[in-house]
């Protein structure tokens, strides 16, 4: 009885054909078993991790861009507020103007150039102050809209150093 599996082993050998192009036998299994154990390896050592950082940089992304879109709403929105008041200003003024047109008429003829002068003066001093105030919201919206815009491109420059 001992024999009788070793013959069988020699019949099953020397029917075996070595050497063909695809020898199914218990290799496919053991070689398919390897092939899903590198690949959850794999995923769970790279690919999670790098995945995971894309998402990260993703979301910073995102948040920046969002940080910036309120921010330049923001400067929108003081830019219309500060065009708002000059233009009340300048109503404020003309009617100073009118005003003082009108007292003017009423005054004597000697006092008239007097208001004049006085009108000229008023308009020309509102209009330095509002040309002044302009100019400083300007400049305080372009020094936060630059160093905005500097602390964006520092950071997207860290992100792309750190890929």
């Amino acid at each position: 009885m001992i024999n009788l599996p070793l013959l069988f082993a020699l019949q099953a050998s020397s029917r075996e054909v070595e050497g063909g192009l695809f020898d199914f036998n218990a290799t496919l299994p053991l070689m398919a078993l390897q092939f899903v154990i590198l690949t959850f390896i794999l995923n769970f050592i790279f690919y999670k991790p790098v995945s995971q950082v894309l998402d990260e940089r993703d979301e910073y992304i995102r948040n920046s861009l969002t940080t910036a879109s309120a921010s330049l709403l923001k400067a929108n929105e003081l830019t219309k507020k500060y065009e708002q008041e000059l233009a009340q200003s300048r109503k404020e003024a003309q009617n100073i103007i009118k005003i003082s047109q009108q007292e003017a008429q009423q005054i004597v003829s000697i006092k008239i150039k007097e208001a004049q002068l006085d009108a000229e003066k008023l308009i020309s001093e509102a209009s330095y102050q509002l040309n002044i105030q302009k100019e400083q919201a300007l400049k305080t919206l372009e020094v936060q809209v630059d160093a905005l815009s500097d602390k964006i491109q520092d950071k997207l420059l860290e992100n792309q150093s750190l890929i």
